[in-house]
């Protein structure tokens, strides 16, 4: 009994690490999962470990991870594999903060049966994918004081239009691009519908024209290095929930707006909203991106001379004049911030959305 004893205990260690070892080469994870969840939902990821080889695989162990914007209670999960070549399992993450964010796989090791061996597999982990939380978008009322200053805007602007093209059809003159006569497929946000009353007919603007009249809305999901990611995705979901807030707002009115935001590339772009539909559409695009620290939007890039500016940041402070920069008409732009707290050291006035969703002038 006792030769038998000794031999297990000298063998086995053997046993077990030569299993371990020839597991580090043979083991494949890869996982999946949805590219957007909504805010307070779980995301499922479906993780699977395949193995070749005819000999069994000891424990394996996987470490998956998601980034801030999700409950940090993730396990770690252990499992063996005789005669299966593949096995599988899902990670349950809970969605708690809208925004951005990142899942993936930290490590996979091979260990022994005897549990004091450890490896890092040899293959190559899978990517890691972005996913969005969609966080829910607040109503504003059609009441708030920022949103009526920016329709007076938007009003006074389209009458200063309406002269300007009525004189150059007083002086006899064919109409340049400021409007055309409406065809079949034209956007019903584009018609002009006081010129259209003295014209007898369907007048509509061209890109160039409903641009001058059309608000723009910037997004600046600024994230200052050095800030714990933690604290910062709290502010950058208060942040997309008051601009689209107010987005949604504008478009309900019928008054259509440009949308600034900055791309994964790094680009800056910017997109026409006139259809209640669209702006859904356009959170997606913006939930896609992930927030790269000390990256500021540009509007230097952007160009164009919009009749009212609204800059949504988390941070007006040191650095905000790059974002600025580019704005030919800072009397009738304003900020939106976190907070009456959020950094601002430019002249334009800070609003920000309060806790019974209205917006208030610090």
């Amino acid at each position: 009994m006792g030769i038998i004893l000794l031999a297990f205990v000298a063998f086995a260690p053997l046993v077990s690490l030569f299993f371990t070892l020839y597991a580090k080469k043979r083991i494949k994870v890869t996982f999946g999962c949805d590219a957007y969840v909504q805010k307070g939902s779980k995301l499922a990821v479906n993780v699977t470990v395949s193995k070749t080889g005819v000999f069994p695989l000891a424990i394996v162990e996987i470490v998956p991870y998601a980034s801030e914007i999700f409950r940090q209670n993730i396990k770690k999960r252990k499992l063996t594999m005789l005669n299966e070549r593949k096995r599988s399992f899902t990670v349950d993450l809970d969605a708690v903060t809208g925004g951005n964010g990142e899942v993936g796989i930290n490590a996979v090791y091979s260990c022994g049966f005897l549990g004091f061996l450890k490896f890092n597999v040899k293959t190559s982990l899978p990517q890691p994918v972005s996913v969005g939380v969609i966080p829910e978008i607040p109503d504003i009322k059609a009441s708030s004081q920022l949103f009526r200053s920016i329709a007076d805007i938007v009003m006074t602007s389209d009458d200063d239009e309406e002269n300007d093209t009525a004189m150059m059809f007083s002086a006899n003159t064919f109409p340049g691009y400021e409007h055309r006569e409406y065809e079949l497929g034209d956007p019903m946000k584009r018609i002009n519908w006081k010129l259209s009353s003295k014209k007898s007919k369907l007048m509509v603007r061209l890109d160039e024209a409903a641009a001058a009249v059309q608000p723009m809305i910037v997004l600046d999901l600024f994230r200052r290095i050095g800030v714990p990611p933690v604290n910062a995705v709290i502010g950058e979901e208060r942040l997309i929930r008051s601009v689209f807030g107010l987005l949604k707002l504008l478009i309900e009115q019928g008054i259509a707006c440009n949308f600034v935001y900055r791309t994964n590339s790094g680009e800056c772009i910017c997109e026409s909203v006139d259809n209640p539909d669209y702006p859904d559409q356009l959170l997606l695009k913006v939930l896609a991106v992930k927030v790269e620290a000390g990256r500021r939007v540009a509007l230097s890039s952007i160009g164009g001379s919009p009749c009212s500016c609204v800059i949504g940041t988390t941070d007006a402070g040191i650095g905000f004049d790059a974002v600025t920069a580019g704005l030919e008409n800072p009397d009738n732009s304003c900020i939106i911030g976190l907070s009456p707290a959020t950094p601002n050291q430019s002249p334009l006035p800070l609003w920000y959305l309060d806790e019974e969703n209205n917006f208030k002038l610090v």
